[in-house]
């Protein structure tokens, strides 16, 4: 294989009401070190009601004016993230035979398509199985981050707020369970019938268990990383825990194994407390006082990492509302069925 690896690839971008990022999102494409001539990237809305539309046609210039990549907006019937893939995949060329994943308020570094095909070409040296997904590392937006951003991040950047998803800070190249942002090979996703679309949230989840099931390799490296908008304020900080949690259920009750038991710890720890405040043990306020010497400690932690002393209330408020907004969604998800989010 070696330098004779030239993958044609495309980039798909589902997107909805994204015209405040999406312009950055396409620049950072269009600016690829990878041949452009070998790139294509399909933007897929869903019904955008802002400027969307105008910021993907600026771009569609900028690009055509610096012989970037060409750039292809569709309609998305479907609206969801899991019915855009699956209609670029109808939309692609035959030549494409790579796909990677993003979305619209995202960014990467010039050289990121490059690293993402070195890597799958040296883990496929040495991987007994077919390589089907490649992701990699995903960290904060760029620039300064707003105060409830920057307790979000630091939240995100704890282990007691990442749970080791695709959040987590890993540093080597290894096999993974789900990986994020991921470069997927095309026949890999035809194979499986790509995304399930009953699956309005985690449908990246359901997907990687079902290609481990038929045999492929999922790897992701820290080579490179994809810079992600998150939550700027606590509502939508709360809902996207609350979601997180419900379709977690989901792909759990679809993918048995895909269950953690550290997932429900918050519950067993609230049954602990509410068990022993019931016998009118002392032990109760015991429990609470740990958890809450954790969430400080935490947040000391994180002040001392990142130099933001607002850290030392954001933090412990952070961890507690998505431990709780998660673990109620866990619930919730045994109980409806689920409709599209709202916490963008």
């Amino acid at each position: 294989m070696g330098a004779a690896f030239n993958p044609m690839m495309a980039t798909i971008l589902p997107v909805l009401n994204e015209g405040n990022h999406i312009g950055a999102c396409l620049d950072s494409l269009i600016q690829q070190t990878y041949p452009a001539s070998r790139h294509v990237i399909l933007v897929l809305d869903g019904g955008s009601t802002d400027e969307t539309a105008k910021e993907v046609e600026a771009a569609i210039l900028r690009s055509t004016r610096a012989d970037g990549p060409r750039i292809e907006f569709h309609l998305n019937p479907g609206r969801f993230v899991a019915e855009g893939r699956n209609l670029a995949l109808k939309l692609l060329p035959g030549s494409v035979t790579h796909v990677l994943e993003l979305i619209g308020h995202s960014t990467v570094k010039p050289d990121h398509i490059a690293i993402m095909v070195e890597e799958w070409n040296r883990i496929s040296e040495i991987e007994s199985r077919p390589l089907a997904a490649l992701g990699c590392r995903v960290a904060a937006r760029e620039g300064e981050l707003g105060t409830v951003e920057s307790w979000v991040e630091a939240t995100l950047a704890s282990p007691m707020g990442s749970g080791g998803g695709q959040f987590d800070t890993f540093s080597k190249a290894a096999p993974c369970k789900i990986p994020a942002f991921v470069l997927h090979a095309r026949d890999a996703l035809v194979t499986v019938g790509g995304w399930d679309e009953s699956f309005i949230s985690s449908q990246d989840s359901d997907l990687s268990m079902r290609l481990a099931a038929e045999g492929y390799a999922l790897w992701r490296t820290p080579r490179t990383t994809v810079h992600m908008t998150k939550r700027a304020g606590l509502k939508r900080w709360w809902k996207m825990g609350h979601r997180y949690g419900f379709w977690r259920t989901k792909t759990v009750l679809r993918h048995p194994k895909r269950i953690s038991l550290r997932e429900y710890l918050p519950w067993f720890g609230l049954l602990l407390t509410l068990a022993l405040f019931g016998l009118d043990s002392p032990w109760w306020t015991v429990l609470i006082g740990a958890y809450g010497c954790v969430l400080v400690a935490e947040a000391v932690r994180m002040v001392l990492r990142f130099k933001r002393p607002s850290l030392l209330v954001g933090v412990p408020m952070c961890l507690f509302m998505l431990h709780t907004s998660f673990s109620i969604g866990l619930i919730d998800g045994f109980l409806r069925r689920g409709r599209a989010a709202t916490d963008r």
